[in-house]
């Protein structure tokens, strides 16, 4: 069975010396696996929702089924709150830039995207309030209705704390695909 997530970042380890090693541009893909934080918080949400399934069925067989209806619509809110987090994070084609949240997702596309750089600056920790020092991705528009400059990734956030490395890989490659694309728009 293949498993797609595990191919971006096998793409980048390549010695291939093509920026872009994806043959099929066009489709929405993510340059990065998805962080142990996010996989583990999802996966408890899985492990939550496997409970309150097992719940669901033991009231079907023992109460009433309008009871087991509701038990089992919560299990399905919570499979679809745990595979939205693994969805979030940042997304690249040749039509532009996705940048997917956990309630909303923008696209903007490659030609209304002046740059995308990372910048130094205090960042959430795992998307709570507390701020620390350390490197955001950036995305600057061409067009001046945008207002401030949303942060893309972060250093801190769920995909990369205590991996630079990969918050470095990532990061550069989401460059390449602003820089490839940007001068195409």
């Amino acid at each position: 069975m293949p498993l797609p997530f595990l191919t971006a970042e096998r793409a980048f380890d390549t010695t291939d010396d093509t920026a872009l090693p994806f043959d099929d541009r066009d489709r929405w893909r993510r340059p990065y696996r998805p962080g142990p934080w996010r996989v583990g918080i999802a996966a408890l949400w899985l492990l939550l929702a496997s409970y309150v399934l097992f719940a669901a069925v033991i009231i079907a067989l023992t109460g009433t089924l309008s009871g087991a209806a509701v038990v089992f619509g919560i299990a399905l809110v919570l499979i679809a709150v745990a595979l939205r987090l693994l969805r979030s994070g940042v997304w690249v084609s040749a039509h532009g830039l996705r940048h997917v949240r956990f309630v909303f997702t923008r696209t903007v596309p490659w030609h209304k995207i002046g740059s995308v750089r990372t910048v130094q600056q205090p960042v959430r920790w795992l998307g709570l309030p507390r701020t620390v020092q350390g490197q955001a991705l950036v995305l600057v528009r061409n067009d001046r209705s945008a207002t401030g400059t949303p942060t893309l990734m972060t250093t801190h956030n769920a995909d990369f704390l205590a991996r630079v490395e990969a918050f470095d890989r990532a990061a550069d490659s989401v460059e390449v695909w602003a820089d490839e694309y940007g001068r195409k728009g």
